[in-house]
């Protein structure tokens, strides 16, 4: 099969990536392994995490798109409240991770609509589930793609001039030969102030399995995980009690920090203020991810309020996913971490009144689309990421080096993004790193690799390193990295030119440039400090 731009990877970054070139009038075909596309926002089931900026600037007009069309579902088929539909920022989670918390399975609709005309006119094609298993190279090209369907094991051998790597882990790179790192650069390499001495390649953060509850009467719980035992005694040595408990460090000042939990408590959802720059939301861990908040809707719509478990004792950090031998292992025992803290939830954890346990928690696998109540997709934080024609290191935009000058003003800005440097505990036994960031702009360099000349990273495996990947992970920046290599690739097919001559002839990446704000893709940030 053949087309003008094959995105592999069909989460929010390959999204974004198919709309732009369909956009500019390109044929595309993008695959995708999981039953879901969007990546993230739903196969993965976590809520949006966005800056305090996300309703005024600071994202593309295609991803404001993406969350107005969001909203404007929940408006058109659920049974709002008058007052929560006459709400012009509507949360329907009233979640406090983000000013738009939500079911991943409107998402899900949503994206499917913004791409519904483009199938219907075989513009593009959508091959699920399929996943990349090999590549063909030509000295400095990526000439074909193969992907199989998961289930069948039928092979598909794609071919395309442009190639864009859209999936969760960098899954193009080794099979194509393109240079790339993971994990810790060493601080001789970066100069970042959070870089350790030496290089540690097989460090990295910590991957979730996400999950929805609700909590119902009657008794809810399930079979005791086969390891229980032993999730129940865990103990990191930096968390200051087990893992499953309500004792986590802060991320921010790394101080053991007791969070509550309390299941729908009667609060107004209107009256959420969600701002990561104030906080970050997850004191009360029922409301910090919560996805529907029952106030919202005509009484007898919900029975209960449904949260969405994305919470610190989920995050797995016994061993690394990329590049290992016994990822499926480390994969399998992530899952088991999941249903240990669900069960736990259920049957141990300490209550307000002095008991202990909740077992009206309900797993609610309806909502995420699985069999097992958990999400589809392991929630990959870290990528593969490409060696690039520029690397984005933390003194480009960490507010302690920068200060009041603001994050680093590349000329080559294909977009914006915030977020700050939110590094979850790693496999080699690292606490957070959690660093105030400045709003920054995203270079075209770093889309570039440094040999290979028709592949783009359109995901989390962009040039920055392992710590500067703690800002350019989340949703909106995902998106308008995927955003911008789709858009590059249709303009070089439209010129005739290679990416890297588009980054570095002048009159090039000005008609680039011209092309992605027409696009509403917004190349600088006003005048804010970060936080």
């Amino acid at each position: 099969m053949h087309t003008d731009v094959l995105v592999i990877g069909g989460g929010l970054g390959g999204v974004a990536a198919a709309l732009a070139a369909l956009r500019a009038g390109r044929s595309v075909i993008m695959t995708e392994e999981f039953d879901w596309l969007g990546g993230q926002l739903t196969s993965q089931a976590v809520p949006p995490d966005e800056h305090t900026w996300v309703e005024q600037f600071g994202v593309t007009a295609s991803y404001r798109a993406l969350r107005d069309g969001i909203r404007d579902y929940y408006r058109r088929h659920y049974p709002l409240t008058e007052a929560s539909r006459a709400a012009a920022q509507l949360n329907p989670g009233a979640g406090y991770v983000s000013k738009l918390c939500h079911e991943p399975r409107v998402a899900l609709a949503v994206l499917e609509a913004m791409l519904a005309p483009y199938r219907a006119g075989r513009r593009l094609q959508v091959l699920q589930p399929y996943r990349p298993v090999a590549a063909d190279t030509d000295g400095d090209r990526v000439t074909a793609v193969t992907v199989q369907h998961r289930d069948t094991e039928e092979r598909l051998t794609l071919t395309a001039p442009y190639i864009l790597d859209a999936t969760e882990t960098g899954e193009l790179l080794p099979l194509t030969g393109t240079e790339y790192v993971t994990g810790f650069e060493a601080q001789s390499q970066t100069g970042e102030p959070s870089a350790p001495a030496e290089a540690q390649p097989l460090n990295m953060q910590a991957v979730s399995y996400c999950f929805a509850v609700d909590h119902v009467d009657g008794d809810q719980v399930g079979d005791k995980p086969a390891n229980y035992a032993f999730w129940r005694n865990y103990q990191p040595s930096f968390w200051g009690d087990r893992l499953l408990s309500w004792t986590a460090p802060n991320p921010r000042t790394l101080e053991s920090s007791r969070r509550t939990f309390t299941p729908n408590p009667d609060d107004d959802p209107l009256a959420v203020v969600a701002d990561q720059r104030r906080t970050g939301g997850d004191t009360n861990l029922w409301t910090f991810r919560r996805i529907a908040a029952r106030r919202h809707f005509v009484p007898g719509t919900y029975a209960s309020d449904i949260c969405l478990v994305n919470w610190p004792m989920i995050d797995y950090f016994e061993g690394p996913v990329i590049d290992v031998p016994d990822a499926a292992k480390h994969l399998a025992a992530a899952r088991e971490l999941s249903q240990s803290v669900l069960y736990w939830l259920q049957t141990e954890a300490p209550r307000p009144d002095g008991g202990t346990g909740f077992p009206g928690l309900r797993l609610r696998g309806d909502l995420v689309g699985s069999a097992d109540g958990l999400a589809q997709a392991p929630y990959i934080r870290e990528s593969r990421r490409i060696k690039a024609e520029y690397t984005i290191v933390e003194q480009d935009l960490s507010v302690a080096v920068r200060g009041e000058h603001g994050a680093v003003e590349y000329d080559d800005s294909v977009g914006v993004g915030m977020y700050r440097i939110d590094l979850h505990p790693s496999t080699g036994g690292d606490n957070y790193i959690d660093v105030a960031s400045s709003p920054f702009r995203i270079p075209l360099g770093a889309l570039l690799p440094e040999r290979v000349e028709n592949l783009l990273p359109a995901n989390k495996n962009l040039g920055t390193t392992h710590i500067t990947n703690g800002c350019y992970r989340l949703h909106p920046v995902e998106w308008n990295i995927g955003e911008a290599a789709g858009a590059l690739a249709a303009y070089c097919l439209d010129r005739g030119v290679a990416p890297r001559a588009v980054r570095n002839t002048p009159a090039l990446l000005a008609g680039f440039q011209d092309r992605l704000v027409a696009q509403g893709i917004e190349l600088a940030w006003p005048a804010v400090a970060g936080y």
